[in-house]
């Protein structure tokens, strides 16, 4: 392999032109991730006098000093909740992320229960189960900080409260698969919150403020006719003297969090992989800022992302010359070989073709695959149809989709069409998938799809003897743009969770070595399975 050759120049006008672009969406994303930080905030003087910590207090005490944390899904729920843009509150009422406990690699999440007193908010179900779910693939402790008013009644769905039960299935399926839960009982866990702390390894409960139980005093009475305290029907005294819920009584949150911290250390749970010698890329990182263009059909060698983001700037392209349009190349992130699959243009035959024997290729040598999209989907028209791209598209999507290696998906542009399937969209289920700000997601772009729709009326019209309407026409034109774009944006699609989260391109490259190195260690380790999950006693 040998170092690229860079033709971009970070200095050209064009590129800081899309740098200027770019910082703006990164200063956007930025502003809302801090309106859930501020909105919880809000809540500090109740926190203090009742001698807690607010939940990211909780969750950067929780982590080690200094270490890399990968939070996850923070614009979960965004438009969600309102419509208005600016008074959409994201997070979905959870704070998530994956961290160091201990020196363990560790998924935290924590009930942000400074916001409507942790109640689970739009998309928030979605998001728990997702992180579960990266925390069984992955092999990753699960630790959650609990204080929740449970779900939002207001908000009442029905679906929402059977497809819940999956909530707790996950928690007896991580246990039983040999991965540690453990709850940190901040507060109340209330029904269905009461089988959180019912269904972990391990409970650490605060004096006088958590409190676990099927039926709240107000509910028991309206069902019984029984009176009882909060305390006696599940205080943390009782739950750790009485009942058997909790492990382990303490006098605060900081206590409880250090405690939760011995419990992480005293289970030796961490296997590190063999570390390589990594060298850092030669081209800055800070050139992805005015690489992309807001107008997405403007071409972007990505060769050049991928410069910036391997080992050395160093990389060898497969089948350099044959489906050019498709890029494959071999490189190293922080000393994990991978594959990297991208875009130069749409994916035609032979693209699809080499894409799939470069994933046969990776599976064969055990090497984890980086989809970097940036697609207007797969090639179309009379010589494409032709030559089979279908079947050959086909052959790709069949290949991602059961591609036996870890898979991780960056929305760098463009993901338009069955693009977004090829080149493993949310829909083929990567271990992660992160996107750009600038990244757009649609089935096409709002011009083309107001287009087509355009062609179709006007061709009914015209089987009748009339004609279209050149206002109406327009009009029609120009909502269907509106409506495509509104849900192409990087940060709507990110609210729906259809990826985990937006990320600074910057940050690229340290992103990707934190899930190549929890791929390594999750390889590495041997856990013991068990027929169930661990049982309250």
């Amino acid at each position: 392999m040998s170092v690229f050759q860079s033709s971009w120049n970070a200095q050209s006008p064009v590129a800081l032109e899309r740098r200027a672009a770019m910082l703006a969406r990164i200063a956007s994303l930025r502003a809302l991730e801090d309106r859930s930080a501020q909105a919880s905030a809000k809540s500090k003087p109740v926190f203090d006098k009742r001698g807690q910590l607010l939940p990211r207090e909780r969750v950067a005490l929780l982590l080690d000093a200094g270490t890399p944390y990968l939070p996850l899904c923070s614009l979960a729920g965004y438009m969600q909740d309102h419509k208005d843009p600016e008074k959409s509150i994201p997070g979905g009422g959870l704070v998530a992320g994956i961290g160091f406990v201990s020196g363990t690699r560790c998924m935290v999440m924590a009930s942000d229960s400074g916001i409507d007193a942790g109640a689970i908010g739009p998309m928030g179900l979605d998001k728990i189960l997702r992180v579960q779910e990266i925390a069984l693939q992955n092999k990753l402790p699960f630790i959650h900080l609990v204080e929740s008013a449970g779900a939002n009644l207001t908000r009442y769905r029905v679906e929402g409260f059977v497809h819940g039960g999956a909530l707790f299935r996950n928690l007896a399926r991580l246990s039983a698969a040999g991965i540690p839960v453990i709850t940190v009982q901040h507060g109340s866990g209330t029904a269905g919150g009461a089988y959180m702390p019912g269904l972990s390894d391990v409970v650490v409960m605060v004096r006088k403020r958590s409190r676990a139980f099927l039926a709240g005093p107000p509910l028991l009475k309206a069902a019984t006719g029984e009176i009882a305290t909060e305390e006696e029907l599940g205080g943390a005294e009782m739950h750790t003297s009485v009942s058997g819920l909790g492990e382990y009584l303490v006098e605060d949150d900081r206590h409880a969090l250090g405690l939760a911290k011995e419990v992480v250390a005293g289970m030796k749970y961490t296997e590190s992989a063999i570390k390589n010698i990594a060298k850092s890329p030669v081209l800055h990182s800070d050139d992805l800022l005015g690489l992309m263009s807001d107008d997405l059909r403007q071409p972007v060698d990505m060769r050049e992302v991928i410069a910036r983001l391997v080992d050395g700037s160093d990389f060898l392209e497969f089948k350099p010359l044959y489906g050019a349009a498709t890029v494959c190349a071999q490189g190293a992130i922080d000393g994990h070989t991978v594959g990297f699959i991208t875009n130069n243009g749409p994916i035609d035959v032979a693209g699809a073709n080499k894409a799939t024997h470069f994933i046969q290729r990776c599976c064969q040598l055990g090497h984890p695959i980086i989809y970097l999209q940036n697609t207007t989907g797969y090639m179309v028209g009379v010589d494409s149809e032709q030559g089979g791209m279908i079947k050959h598209g086909s052959k790709m999507i069949q290949a991602v989709a059961n591609a036996d290696v870890p898979q991780i998906t960056i929305h760098c542009g463009a993901s338009f069409g069955a693009g977004n399937y090829g080149m493993c969209g949310r829909g083929y289920a990567p271990r992660f998938l992160f996107s750009w700000p600038n990244a757009k997601t649609a089935v096409m772009g709002g011009e083309q799809a107001a287009k087509t729709m355009q062609i179709v009326a006007e061709a009914g019209l015209a089987r009748k003897g009339l004609t279209a309407d050149p206002v109406e026409s327009q009009a029609q034109f120009d909502k269907i743009v509106a409506l495509f774009n509104a849900q192409a944006d990087a940060f709507y699609t990110s609210g729906l969770l259809l990826d985990d989260g937006v990320i600074d391109p910057r940050d690229t490259r340290a992103v990707l070595a934190q899930c190549l190195a929890m791929f390594a260690e999750a390889d590495a380790k041997q856990l013991r399975p068990m027929q169930f999950g661990v049982a309250r006693m």
